[in-house]
């Protein structure tokens, strides 16, 4: 496979872009070789800069369930185009997005419109603070919730402990209100609930985690939040950003059957554009200006493109009954495939899934949190995707990141993957 105008860019790109990327997973580090410049996409391919064909299995990191280029998504963006990009001011999409996402995800009776996952985390940490009149919040090790400060922290020694910063450039004191829990560990929750009485504003968490690679909450793990943020008068946050209309048309929310108080959304509500959003019940979202003393702002927020793409997406899916249930059957065709493939060549693999996202772990143990998630062999992973790469099939460059399926990847198309995959694997013996 020949990649030589992927590699002219890189080079080109480190000149002027730190690391020659602005994203530090796209730079592959973590799997090794130059990362492809993608040039086009279509359905549920990608084609690079040299033109190579490969099948998508990471489709910009979530947001294209429809895949790529969908006709109705691109024909919306350019109709809207063509009556301007942004106009700083209200617009009519705004409202039509807003009412169709609080129809599908009740708990979210008010929304307000950002530009990324981190803003929607970011903001709605700030009302929960507001709303709750306390500093601290929970976190779960291993859960990303964007980029802002106070979230960039990781675990020290012990259960659980006050947050380090896990960047350059953060200072300990915005971290230190950031206090940090194992996922699916309820009994570290409640110690730190017993610890910090009337301090916690907020639980932030991802109800089905995909940051560590895909966790499955245990049982009882959600419904235990929800009654511990509400014995201690503090917030259930769920970062919907990934499981937003991934995980089902209500969310993971609405799978689970659990109502958090805030919830953050973005990827495929953007339709593949630029897109943040949170909301919650009328009482703690009437708190953000104008209504009340809780600033937040951005010039592209609620941006028409935007919007107009994430209504055109939400209108596909909804358009289709089946939508959900043929994602479940793709994904469980690709699970059952790779397990399979794994078991014939004795490597041992654990699989992690929830419809239309999982991750491959190489590991023989179950992955039930951070810790256990990086029990797995990163080295098998990186020639597993390199293998996968060059019979033109294009995995996430990172082990402890999720897998998507849109539904534009077909049985044939997925079960040419686990051939791929066969083969691959038996090279890895």
């Amino acid at each position: 496979m020949v990649t030589t105008r992927s590699k002219q860019l890189f080079a080109k790109a480190e000149k002027y872009i730190p690391g020659g990327v602005n994203s530090p997973v796209r730079a592959w580090k973590s799997v090794g070789g130059d990362p492809l410049f993608i040039a086009r996409g279509k359905g549920s391919y990608i084609y690079d800069a040299d033109n190579n064909k490969y099948t998508d299995y990471c489709l910009s990191w979530g947001p294209l369930i429809l895949g790529h280029a969908d006709p109705h998504v691109i024909k919306s963006i350019c109709q809207t185009a063509k009556q301007g990009t942004t106009f700083g001011a209200p617009n009519a999409l705004e409202i039509e997005l807003a009412e169709k996402i609080s129809n599908a995800i009740p708990s979210i009776e008010m929304i307000r419109f950002v530009n990324s996952g981190t803003e929607a985390t970011m903001s709605a940490i700030r009302v929960a603070r507001a709303y709750t009149k306390r500093d601290k919040i929970i976190k779960f090790i291993g859960g990303y919730h964007g980029h802002a400060d106070f979230l960039l922290a990781k675990a020290g020694s012990g259960i659980t402990t006050l947050g380090i910063p896990d960047s350059a450039g953060v200072p300990k004191k915005i971290t230190a209100s950031t206090l940090l829990a194992p996922y699916n560990n309820l009994k570290a929750v409640e110690d730190l609930f017993n610890k910090y009485k009337q301090e916690i504003a907020a639980v932030i968490v991802e109800p089905i985690a995909g940051n560590m690679g895909i966790v499955v909450p245990e049982k009882s793990f959600l419904t235990g939040l929800r009654k511990l943020t509400k014995a201690n008068q503090s917030l259930l946050i769920f970062d919907e950003v990934i499981t937003g209309f991934r995980a089902g048309w209500g969310g993971a929310q609405s799978l689970f059957g659990i109502t958090p108080d805030l919830t953050c959304l973005g990827k495929i509500i953007g339709g593949g554009l630029p897109v943040g959003a949170y909301g919650g019940n009328k009482k703690i979202m009437s708190l953000i200006a104008p209504l009340g003393p809780v600033y937040q702002a951005g010039t592209l927020s609620g941006n028409p493109i935007a919007m107009a793409a994430g209504i055109a997406t939400l209108n596909t899916i909804a358009s289709d009954s089946n939508f959900y249930i043929q994602l479940e059957k793709y994904g469980e065709q690709l699970e059952l495939g790779i397990t399979q493939a794994a078991k014939k060549a004795a490597i041992p693999v654990t699989i992690n899934r929830i419809g239309s996202m999982m991750t491959v772990f190489f590991s023989k143990n179950p992955v039930t949190d951070y810790s256990s998630a990086l029990t797995a062999n990163t080295q098998m992973y990186a020639k597993f995707f390199l293998g996968m790469l060059q019979k033109g099939n294009y995995f996430p460059p990172s082990q402890f990141e999720t897998l998507f399926i849109s539904s534009r990847h077909t049985k044939s198309i997925i079960a040419k993957t686990i051939s791929d995959a066969t083969l691959v694997l038996q090279t890895l013996m």
